[in-house]
């Protein structure tokens, strides 16, 4: 999403690891705290988007980004949520239904392979939200592998975020997205 979504649907994107996440740049300061001192990380990327003036933000998360949307993105200024391969493993059932009474957009895309949610026990568990959309991804597992998968999910953000963005591009330039 980093990477094409800024070339080929106009969208800025801040992507960032929580405490004790290592990826190919390090390992995150920290530990990690299941869910709990995250907080501060949604926090502080937040402040991050409303210092550079990014404008109408949502929260994409997946697998425990999800989580953490779920449990504090109610508490940021945004436009809504984007939950992909949601576990709910860590947010509560009464966490999940306060989406339920704020307006903010909630899409939640559930893989029909999903490791630890498909797509019907999804449709329980966020009964409690009337204006979730749960998308079900046949095929789709949980780590969302290969380009069929990969432009299925990015296809569903712009759908939700910037739909005037579709279809989108096959090929772009890279020297735009730098």
């Amino acid at each position: 999403a980093a990477g094409r979504l800024p070339a080929l649907a106009d969208l800025a994107v801040l992507r960032f690891n929580t405490r004790g996440t290592t990826s190919p740049r390090g390992t995150s300061e920290g530990s990690f705290d299941g869910g709990a001192a995250e907080a501060f990380d949604v926090a502080a990327a937040m402040d991050v988007v409303r210092e550079r003036g990014l404008p109408r933000p949502w929260l994409v998360g997946w697998s425990f980004g999800t989580e953490l949307a779920l449990k504090y993105g109610r508490d940021h200024d945004i436009e809504g949520v984007i939950l992909l391969s949601p576990p709910l493993h860590r947010a509560t059932a009464d966490e999940v239904a306060a989406w339920g009474q704020d307006r903010r957009r909630v899409v939640v895309l559930v893989p029909e392979f999903d490791d630890y949610l498909r797509p019907d026990e999804a449709r329980e568990r966020f009964a409690s939200i009337p204006h979730a959309t749960l998308i079900a991804v046949d095929g789709g597992k949980h780590l969302w592998v290969g380009e069929t998968q990969t432009r299925r999910v990015l296809t569903e953000i712009v759908a939700a975020v910037n739909p005037d963005a579709l279809p989108l591009a096959v090929e772009w330039d890279d020297d735009v997205a730098d």
